[in-house]
């Protein structure tokens, strides 16, 4: 009997304790505690929480779980967290020594495509704005050089529209060099309508060309450098300039030509000539044959590039190129109407053309341009 009691005493004492603990704090009479609520929490309305008297995970009304609270911990003088920096606005370009929040950023579109492209080809367009050099005879000091009609002083060369077209394959090695192999065709230059030649007295006259065009295909390996981690990038980033240099084989070809010299050449006066004998010559044609030359070649140019997106990346230039010595074939034929005396003081042309054939007769002459122009790169 007296182990019934102690024990009904003990259960009183552990069924008073939790209606204690419920009357200590404010009811809320639309909540009902639910069977998952841990003592000593208060009853609070969704989306609020109570801080626990004891350590013990809090939770909302709906009984979940939200984080660990300890006795006599202080909600209000936690040091909350820092938030993170926002980054806004434009970031600085690769190469740009500016920085944000301390750090520094770039623009995924401004890194050089080439540095992680590799290949490339390109094709070229340009204007020949300068055009210099032209053809000399190489025979000008020989003896009756006038019987041979040609640029004897000289004879600069003729161009109305001079368009050279390029095409070229390179790689990069690194986000500032290049390298490619080009081809260049240069072509519609050739002589001038008039030429200077020889008088045979020690002057020189005009006379009228025909033929002699020039074309150049030239091929070299060449090098670019950007230049602007000296520069810096222009226009606002949109433009990098460079710099190149190529060496390579020019093969120069002039055409065929005639030079035709209307000039009336006297001989001797007709009144002290005997019956056939040569008193003059007049209407003098040379022809001369082409030939085609190897040349060393070098170029120097300059520029800016710029990213068109989709691979495709714009060089505009201005270039210098040297594709070295043009030269005839040496082969001049020439016609010539030949005077006669009479005997009687007079003279008269011949029933017949006079031809000759004259071999290593040269005629020479350099050939160099500066284009501008513009070239579009498709990178791989």
């Amino acid at each position: 009997m007296r182990k019934v009691r102690i024990s009904a005493a003990l259960a009183c004492v552990l069924l008073g304790a939790p209606m204690g603990a419920d009357a200590a704090y404010p009811a809320y009479p639309t909540y009902q505690r639910g069977a998952q609520q841990y003592p000593g929490y208060n009853a609070v309305p969704a989306g609020t929480y109570a801080m626990p008297t004891n350590g013990a995970v809090m939770q909302n009304r709906a009984g979940v779980p939200s984080q660990v609270m300890y006795p006599n911990q202080n909600v209000a003088t936690q040091v909350a967290a820092a938030p993170a920096t926002r980054i806004t606005g434009s970031l600085p370009r690769v190469g740009s020594a500016a920085t944000v929040a301390g750090r520094s950023y770039y623009q995924p579109a401004d890194y050089d495509r080439l540095a992680d492209s590799g290949l490339y080809i390109g094709l070229s367009v340009a204007y020949g704005a300068s055009i210099s050099g032209g053809m000399n005879a190489d025979y000008k000091g020989e003896a009756n050089a006038f019987f041979v009609p040609g640029a004897f002083q000289e004879a600069e060369w003729s161009h109305d529209t001079v368009i050279p077209l390029q095409v070229s394959v390179g790689a990069a090695l690194n986000s500032d060099w290049r390298v490619d192999f080009s081809y260049t065709r240069y072509s519609d230059i050739g002589y001038r309508e008039t030429v200077t030649t020889s008088d045979g007295a020690g002057g020189f006259i005009d006379a009228k060309a025909t033929g002699g065009a020039v074309t150049a295909n030239v091929t070299m390996l060449n090098i670019y450098y950007n230049i602007d981690s000296y520069t810096g990038y222009l226009a606002g980033g949109a433009l990098r300039p460079y710099v190149g240099a190529g060496v390579g084989i020019a093969l120069n070809t002039i055409g065929d030509y005639v030079i035709y010299d209307g000039t009336f050449y006297s001989e001797q006066d007709p009144g002290n000539a005997g019956a056939g004998e040569l008193t003059g010559i007049s209407d003098v044609y040379a022809y001369h044959n082409g030939g085609t030359t190897e040349n060393l070649a070098f170029m120097l140019e300059g520029g800016v590039s710029t990213e068109l997106g989709g691979g495709l990346t714009l060089d505009l230039y201005a270039r210098y190129s040297n594709v070295g010595k043009v030269k005839s074939s040496g082969s001049i034929i020439v016609s010539q109407t030949e005077w006669i005396g009479d005997g009687a003081g007079g003279e008269s042309p011949a029933p017949y053309d006079s031809v000759f054939h004259y071999t290593n007769w040269y005629e020479s002459g350099r050939l160099s341009s500066i284009d501008v122009g513009a070239r579009l790169r498709l990178q791989f």
